[in-house]
């Protein structure tokens, strides 16, 4: 999972817990638990917000179930991550996948400044 997402609504600062997305067609305003993922065309809301929701005349709320407590990590969560993790460790680096040879490291020499850091080689 991602980060933790705040209320879409204009200087909320409040931990989202439900997604709003609108069905135009239908005259509709479905709410209901925070997606897993942030949609371009969906609304996160807190707890305030989504209780107090109104919406235009003739149009219709369908609310969906809201759980008591958000969901625990999983172990297909975990699993998720560990390969990331692994993918990530095995990936060349970028300059080696665009051209196909490894990436050269520029020569060090001692006492060499590259920006604000300085390169030290340590003492033999």
């Amino acid at each position: 999972m991602g980060a933790i997402r705040q209320c879409s609504r204009s200087a909320c600062r409040q931990s989202a817990v439900a997604t709003l997305t609108y069905v135009y067609a239908e005259s509709t305003a479905v709410l209901g638990p925070l997606a897993m993922y942030a949609e371009p065309h969906s609304y996160d809301l807190c707890t305030q917000h989504a209780g107090s929701l109104t919406v235009p005349r003739g149009w219709e709320v369908l609310r969906l179930a809201m759980p008591s407590t958000p969901p625990e990590p999983g172990p297909d969560d975990l699993l998720a991550l560990a390969n990331a993790v692994r993918e990530a460790a095995a990936a060349p680096e970028v300059s080696e996948q665009r051209t196909g040879r490894p990436a050269v490291e520029p020569p060090v020499v001692e006492g060499t400044r590259r920006g604000h850091l300085r390169i030290l080689r340590e003492p033999s």
